[in-house]
């Protein structure tokens, strides 16, 4: 971007085709930083600002790239530094078919992406070191994540079955033929 401050310029060079734009190929050279933060709750903010249209958040979320630990929104001429603050997606629903090993998990994320739980797109629980408190997580596409909503992860557990994997006990979730584990099995 000619004007790292004008997030308006950005969006004029993302092409309109179907799908997502196949930001893993796109190599622009780096603009710098723009004031565009997506909070944890999946908020994204442009100068401070809530950005309170839907489809613009959408758009933007479409040219989400990860490297590394850094963020960025690429198109095929610039690539402009953002900052997460957790993941930069929130999974907020769940669609739950079948039962046991054939059980699948449809996540929506706030994006209104859709991704299945498998092998590919798996889901993992960090825990907190000082309060012990769950982060989960599913990857959605190319390194790019979406935090568990509380809720969300709640219908999780109450659908977890016990297992034990290298002698210990965990629950989990079935998704796409996957066992994922939650967390030990309380005793």
């Amino acid at each position: 971007m000619t004007d790292p401050g004008k997030a308006g310029d950005l969006l004029a060079q993302i092409p309109r085709d179907k799908g997502l734009p196949p930001v893993h190929l796109w190599n622009p050279p780096f603009c710098g930083d723009i004031e565009m933060r997506i909070a944890r709750d999946g908020t994204w903010y442009y100068l401070g600002t809530p950005i309170g249209r839907k489809p613009m958040v959408k758009l933007f979320s479409s040219i989400i790239r990860r490297d590394g630990d850094d963020y960025f929104l690429v198109t095929p001429v610039e690539k402009c530094g953002i900052t997460v603050d957790d993941a930069p997606f929130v999974a907020i629903d769940v669609a739950v078919e079948g039962e046991g090993e054939q059980q699948v998990l449809r996540f929506t994320t706030n994006v209104e992406d859709e991704v299945e739980a498998d092998g590919e797109h798996p889901l993992r629980v960090d825990l907190d070191a000082q309060t012990e408190e769950p982060a989960p997580y599913v990857l959605v596409r190319a390194n790019l994540e979406a935090l568990i909503h509380r809720n969300v992860f709640y219908q999780l557990v109450e659908l977890a079955v016990p297992r034990v994997i290298d002698g210990e006990e965990w629950l989990g979730v079935w998704s796409g033929g996957q066992f994922f584990r939650l967390g030990p099995l309380p005793t």
